[in-house]
This record gives structure tokens, sequence and C-alpha cells, in this order.
């Protein structure tokens, strides 16, 4: 063919293709490469286009003329989903082609078709050379992740059906109009107000009915009856300043979670201005949830026993489980496990602290690891730790006796309380862990200093650290101390990437994924090691390297993809991976629990269905993603 009729050929590709996404928004030179390097194929009625019995997809296919049908069949249970249509403009076969596997899909020609191919390697080149049509891929990868999300749901939605979802918003939540009065209100006024309109609790506002405070019926004995207040102060006397507000498209579980936090019973609804829409109580949120929050809250708060702390403990699994069956999202149940696990670790705090004579000492407990990110799941350890200041008239040695002794004895209760004892020690009753703030900043400089093994892997241990009792400030300044060393230590975070590179995901070149060779645990994957992991490694990385003193994941990710040029798309598509995999670790430790087993983290590739495995290598992927950035910066 003569380069003139070449050239028409290329040319009519590039107008049929412009006319749709996202080859309309593709960069020129880009789209130029697309239509000079596809070929057009016809299939007639009735063919089959693609299956996965034709090994790894060779080709992405670009719909030109005419309709193909798609049905794709699940893999456990051999479920097979609704088959829809695809026409003109539309592609197939990117998953499989990006992740070099067979396709889970069965492309058969509804009536004569005519499709642009584009061969494997100039598809990989193609994602090299536009930003849009990679971006477009990613995005492609994200629906699939939600589309499995939704799978997993599906498992846990009998107790969902008959209840509310936890996901709804807070202006379907708020139910009347709020009632509220400003500062200079007397007490008499709102208390008659308060008993008039049967009312638990009054908002104070300022005259742009923003919320300034707000007052309780359980303040009345504390703040008026006892001290004898007069009632003809003004209300802003006895109110709680800066009320915990959230906005009205906020959800039901940002208030329960927001309640769990600080202790609360109220959340205020306000709109984008700040203004007073509503009072959300928790109350409320147990008519929507059906479970136990303001018991769960109350027993741990007033226990007196560990036997209380006991059944509390299992009263915040069954609540996480319902936040399952409701569908919540990986991150809101992670974090709520943690913030409710969190209270109970201070209740057990606070009862030992009767028996242990620690008065007139700054110190605070830490937790490590997991607890220390809020990403605890259904299964989980201790890791914690105590640090204190050891003041010039004070014995080092006897002060930290007396800590030992109180932590031995916390650990121990938190042992009964269904927190297992650390296998690896790291645990607060452990002397190398009970240590003065000088000799945790001491510690964390030599881990930096010199990186070898063994201080690589402690940082990826005790540099996930949140105070949970005590003086915060402490943790606060072990944080700003730590910043500083890793600012100033390139070699360090080098090697601390490298570290995090030790792992690779479970990927195959000719199978899907690489299982374990435990011979006691054959076919599984470890989703904590190699694919929680993955992602945790990479955001501690670029946290210390960015100087972010966030300690979840999710939060490391966001405030480090502006300072080192994530794109909003690949964002999405790591935390859409890293939420998934930790959504089947939850589902999976419960099913483990619901059968009488301890739970773990090991999965079996070849028990999910075809789109949760197909969502696992993506996941996958993206975890692979964030390890090439790595190598990038660090040139490793």
């Amino acid at each position: 063919m003569n380069n003139s009729a070449t050239e028409m050929l290329v040319a009519a590709c590039i107008e049929f293709l412009q006319a749709y996404p996202p080859f309309d928004r593709m960069e020129a030179e880009a789209l130029r490469f697309l239509a000079e390097h596809v070929r057009l194929a016809h299939y007639p009625k009735g063919a089959l286009i693609l299956s996965s019995e034709m090994g790894v997809a060779p080709v992405l296919y670009i719909l030109q003329r005419g309709k193909v049908r798609v049905r794709a069949s699940g893999g456990a249970g051999n479920v097979e989903f609704s088959a829809i249509t695809l026409g003109p403009g539309q592609a197939f076969a990117i998953g499989a082609l990006m992740a070099q596997r067979p396709t889970s899909s069965a492309y058969v020609a509804r009536e004569d078709v005519f499709c642009y191919e584009l061969p494997a390697d100039d598809f990989f080149t193609l994602t090299q050379q536009s930003t849009v049509f990679s971006l477009f891929c990613s995005q492609y990868i994200a629906g699939l992740l939600k589309q499995s999300q939704q799978q997993l749901q599906l498992q846990f939605a009998q107790r969902a059906a008959e209840q509310k979802t936890m996901n709804s918003p807070l202006a379907v939540i708020v139910k009347r109009e709020p009632v509220s009065v400003p500062a200079d209100a007397s007490i008499r006024q709102v208390v008659e107000l308060m008993a008039d309109r049967h009312l638990g609790s009054m908002v104070i506002v300022d005259a742009g009915e923003q919320p300034v405070g707000i007052f309780t019926l359980s303040d009345v004995l504390k703040r008026i009856v006892l001290p004898g207040r007069s009632l003809d102060q003004p209300i802003s006397s006895v109110m709680s300043t800066s009320p915990q507000t959230l906005p009205l498209a906020a959800n039901a579980h940002d208030a329960a979670l927001a309640m769990a936090m600080h202790g609360i019973r109220h959340v205020l609804a306000v709109d984008e201005g700040g203004r007073l829409k509503g009072v959300v109580s928790e109350r409320d949120l147990f008519k929507l949830q059906g479970a136990g929050l303001r018991q769960i809250r109350h027993a741990i708060d007033a226990a007196t026993s560990l036997d209380v702390l006991q059944h509390a403990r299992e009263d915040v699994r069954q609540l996480s489980l319902t936040m399952l069956t409701e569908g919540g999202g990986a991150q809101e149940i992670t974090q709520f496990i943690s913030t409710l696990n969190d209270t109970v670790t201070r209740r057990v705090i606070e009862l030992n602290l009767d028996r242990h004579d620690l008065y007139g000492i700054d110190w605070a407990w830490l937790s490590f690891g997991s607890e220390g990110r809020d990403e605890q799941t259904f299964t989980t350890d201790q890791d914690n730790g105590i640090v204190f200041i050891c003041t010039d008239i004070m014995d080092r040695e006897l002060t930290q006796l007396r800590f030992l002794e109180f932590a031995r004895d916390v650990n121990a209760d938190l042992d009964t309380c269904g927190f297992p004892l650390c296998k690896g020690n790291i645990m607060a009753s452990n002397p190398a862990l009970c240590l003065t703030l000088e000799e945790w900043e001491e510690k964390f400089a030599h881990w930096v200093r010199t990186p070898e093994p063994l201080a690589l892997l402690n940082a990826t241990i005790f540099f996930d650290f949140r105070p949970l009792y005590g003086r915060f400030n402490l943790a606060h300044r072990m944080r700003l101390s730590l910043l500083r060393q890793t600012r100033g230590n390139p070699l360090f975070l080098r090697m601390l990437a490298q570290n995090a590179l030790s792992v690779s995901p479970p990927l195959g070149r000719i199978r899907d994924f690489v299982t374990g060779a435990d011979p006691e645990h054959p076919g599984t994957i470890d989703l904590k090691k190699y694919g929680v992991r993955l992602f945790t490694d990479a955001a501690r990385v670029f946290a210390l390297a960015h100087q972010i003193e966030a300690t979840n994941t999710v939060s490391r990710l966001k405030r480090a993809s502006t300072l080192v040029n994530f794109s909003s798309d690949d964002l999405a598509a790591s935390l859409e991976g890293f939420n998934f995999i930790q959504l089947l670790r939850l589902r999976h430790q419960h099913f483990e629990q619901e059968h009488g087993r301890p739970g773990d983290n090991l999965i079996r590739p070849d028990e999910l269905n075809e789109i949760e495995r197909r969502i696992l290598k993506e996941a996958f992927r993206q975890a692979r993603k964030l390890q090439a950035r790595l190598k990038l910066d660090y040139q490793l």
C-alpha cells in the first residue's frame, strides 16, 4: 500500500477515535501512534472474538462497527453474571492485557463486527506515551475494584437489607429543625426550653448561626446543681465549647467514629457555611445500626472488672461486623475497631493505675504497628510501649521498675480482654520498650544512623507509633525528633526504601498468583505480609521523606500525593487496592472465627470468585506501581 493510502487510513482511524473517550482527549502524538499501529479485523456474526481458552490476551480491541456480547463466569460457585453488550468506540481486554493473563470473559460478535486491534507491546508503549490513556486504564481498574467490593458486600447483605445503612448521610438522618440559643441566654431560659421541647441537648450559636457550644442534660447536675450556680447566669458559663461538627454530606460512620474518638454523645451537622442544620445523637445511630454503640461505650467507661471489658471487646467485634454487613469501607471499619480498642486499653490502664503509684511522673502509653496506624482488624495482638520523663531528682532505674510492674499488669489484663501477648515481646513490660524520652530519641537516632537489617525492621514497627494514654505531648516530641533525624539522613531513607522493596507482590508470569511454599498452608497468600505491607512500607518512606506526621497509611498516601506528584487517579487506584485487600482480610478473619479458628491472613486465591481474583491482582499491581516509584526516587 502506498504512502498516500496508508495516510488516508490513519486519518480515518484518528477521525473515528476522536469521537469517543478517552481517545477524544488523547495527546495528538499518542493518538497518531495508536492509529498507525492498529489493524482492522473482521468477525462474522456469532464468531468468538476472545475467551479464556485462547490464552493471554494478545491485543487491545477497540470496537469500530457492530456489537459484541460479553459474558463472564465467576470462579467460586460457578456463578454467571449478566451479559452486557459493547458498541462502537468501546475497548475491551484492558484488564487482561495489563495483567498479562487470559480474559475472564467471552466476547462474541452479535452481528458482523469490525475491530481495531492494537498488539500488546504497542499497548504498553501507548500507556507510557499517553497520560490520558494511562489514567483511563487506571480508572478502569478502579471501576473493577468497586465492582468487586460490591461482590464482597453481597456476602454480608442479609442483615443490611433489614436496616438502614450506616452510609446514610447526616442530611438524611437529621429529621427536625435544630433548636438553638445565643450565648447570652440565661441558664434558666435554656433549661426551661429543653424541658418544654423534651430535648436532651441545646446548641449555642453565634450571630451567624454557627455552633460555639453545647449543653446537655448530664451537665445540669455537675455544672449547675452541685456548684450551686445561679440560673440567671448566661449559658456560655456552663456550656461545652468547641462542639464536634461534621458537614451534612458526612455519613453515619463518620459521626459514630467522632463520638467514639472524643467520648461524646452528640455531633452537630452544619452546612458549607458552618451554620447549624441539625443534631445527631447516639440514639439516632443506635436506631440505624441495630448495635449497642452507646452500651459499648458506657460499659467500657464504667467497667470495674475485666469480665465487663471482655464482653465489651466482643461487642466491638460484633459492631464492626455490622458495619461490614452494611457495606462499610475497610478504612472506616479498621479505624473504628482501633478507636474502640483504644477505649478498652485506656480503661485497662485506668483500672491498673488504682493499684500502682505513678503520681507526679510525666509519661505516656504508646501503641505501635497496626494499632499505631489505626488499622487494626478482627485479629490483633499487643504492640505497645511506655515513654516517661526522668528528672534529675528521680532514680531512673527505680522509676523504670515501677513502670515495668505496672506494664506487666496492663499487658496481662489486655491479654485477658482478648488482645494476645505479642510473641515478639513488643510490649511495655519489656525493659527495652519502657524508656525515657531521651532514650527513645537516642534509640531512634541509632536506627537512623546505622540502618542495618535489624534497625530497618525496628523502623517498620516502632516508627508507626501513637499515644493512647498520658502526656500526648511526649509522643509529639518523639515524632518531631524522628522527622528531624530522617530529614538529614538520605542514606537511611534509601535503605528503608530498599527494605520496602524486599517483598514483591505475589504476581506470577504464567499463573495469576505466586502462593506460599509453606507445607502447612499450601496454595495460600499472606495478605498482611504480601499485601498490606507493600502499601504501608511505601507510605512510611514517603511520610518520613516528606516530614509527614500522620501514621495512618491512607492519610500518609493522601498527604504525600501532592508532594511526590501522584495524579488523583493513581492515588485513588492505590487507595482502592489497599482497602480491597483490607476488606478481604476482614472477611477472611470473620469466617475463620465463625468456625472457631483464631483467624489469620492466609487466603487461597483459588477459592475467590473470578472478579475477586481479577481485582486482587490489580490491587497487587497498584502496590507494584508504588514500589516502582520508590525505585525511581531512590535509584534502586
